[in-house]
């Protein structure tokens, strides 16, 4: 006799339909990735979820915070969350916008960039927003519910978080094509040993983060 499948890990709704039965009905979660990074921009996802659907965390399953899913994972259900979604949204910010802007206002930027596109082409008007952790007060039009480890106990906000890891994973892939020296497809542009010591030997292009310590660093120790 075969033992049952386990069912797949998914987060939770919980948080969505205590809002949901309160009156709102479109929530939209919010999630960044690739804040800590040296090098490529930092992405953000915005998606609002059907929650009139029964069958959502089935639709969903597997779906949770993106570091806790393989790349595989998150590629086999980033098409499943763009089509249930009633939407979705990408926005980012450069490296050298970060180097300019900080990278907390280049995060907000990125998010107010992912929720606009989510907003573009249909008639939807947030009732709330559920973000992980932070809050945005540039936003304070729009009601805010901060949750703690968001992307584990937020469907809406782990949706977000797999949306902006697999757009930014793409482009650090194709970024390795063009500048293949520094095994961005590898680590992804985050500080590695391996990262630290293509920087020393080729120096850093216009795809780091160039206000960043350890890029600092580097390139102290190239002056002296």
């Amino acid at each position: 006799m075969s033992k049952k499948a386990k069912k797949p890990k998914t987060a939770s709704l919980i948080h969505e339909r205590n809002y949901y039965n309160m009156g709102c009905r479109v929530i939209f979660g919010i999630d960044e990735a690739g804040r800590g990074p040296w090098a490529g921009p930092v992405s953000a996802g915005a998606v609002a979820l059907p929650l009139h659907r029964k069958d959502l965390n089935k639709a969903l399953a597997g779906v949770r915070d993106s570091k806790e899913m393989t790349p595989n994972q998150r590629e086999s259900l980033v098409d499943t969350i763009k089509e249930v979604a009633l939407a979705w949204g990408i926005g980012h910010t450069s490296a050298k916008e970060i180097d300019e802007m900080g990278i907390v206002p280049a995060t907000k930027t990125a998010m107010q960039r992912a929720l606009a596109n989510a907003l573009e082409d249909n008639e939807l008007e947030p009732d709330c927003l559920f973000l992980d952790y932070m809050l945005w007060p540039e936003r304070r039009d729009i009601p805010q519910v901060s949750i703690v480890s968001g992307d584990k106990h937020s469907l809406s906000i782990a949706c977000a978080s797999v949306i902006a890891k697999v757009w930014r994973d793409n482009f650090m892939l194709e970024l390795d094509a063009e500048f293949p020296q520094y095994g961005f497809a590898k680590h992804k542009g985050y500080g590695t040993a391996e990262h630290r010591r293509a920087i020393e030997k080729y120096g850093p292009i216009e795809f780091h983060r160039q206000y960043y310590k350890p890029i600092q660093m580097i390139l102290n120790m190239d002056n002296d």
